[in-house]
């Protein structure tokens, strides 16, 4: 078995371990046991096991994928490096880190896309969208826990989305025409939350009829 993995692994364990590797494969034969398979002989782990680990589903094997992603991603952005930027460019800095640990197997998300895509796993996929902005936002010091929360992660998402599909076909050097675009999104948010900011500003300043009539009751007594 893997060096990396304790005696008795669980398929748990398995399954995480085995992730990158699947995703390897996935670029020549799909999200598929094929894929499973050929990942297992290369860690050498028991073909049964391996294919225990994900039970043929495809969702499985993009999501444990995209689990170690998101620990690659933490990794490559720890606080202290993340501390001296602004929250916009602590989002940049994360999606970011992300692409470029996906770059390594660009093909093998594009079918992982595809996958999602399908109309029986929007589902699933709307939470792995989900789960990657949290962890973001997570990651950039966000501690919301109002509405706000939910915009956000809603937003980001959105960005990240968009953000992948320029990515799987961009072939400028260094992906630069992706970085710009997400620059641009980032940066169109920012000046929305802005707007927001200042109108709930002056709503709170605006003379209220509510506020008004409840002072004429509470004085008429």
């Amino acid at each position: 078995m893997m060096t990396d993995l304790p005696a008795d692994p669980t398929v748990d364990e398995i399954r995480a371990a085995l992730a990158p590797l699947v995703a390897r494969n996935a670029a020549f034969d799909g999200w598929s046991d094929a894929a499973v398979e050929a990942a297992a002989a290369q860690a050498k782990v028991a073909p049964a096991v391996a294919r225990l680990a994900f039970d043929g589903d495809a969702m499985a094997m993009i999501d444990a994928w995209f689990a170690d992603i998101d620990a690659h991603m933490i990794a490559a952005c720890p606080p202290e490096r993340l501390a001296s930027l602004s929250v916009r460019g602590r989002i940049q800095a994360l999606v970011e880190a992300r692409l470029v640990l996906l770059a390594r197997n660009r093909e093998a998300l594009r079918r992982a896309v595809a996958v999602l895509a399908m109309p029986n796993h929007l589902a699933r996929a709307a939470k792995l969208g989900w789960r990657a902005a949290d962890l973001m936002w997570r990651a950039a010091g966000d501690e919301a826990t109002d509405l706000n929360h939910y915009t956000k992660r809603t937003s980001l998402g959105a960005i990240y989305s968009a953000t992948l599909l320029c990515f799987l076909n961009d072939e400028s050097e260094d992906h630069a025409d992706t970085r710009a675009f997400l620059a641009r999104r980032l940066a169109a948010i920012g000046k929305w939350e802005k707007t927001k900011q200042r109108w709930r500003a002056r709503s709170e300043n605006r003379p209220s009829l509510a506020r008004f009539v409840g002072r004429l009751r509470y004085h008429a007594r």
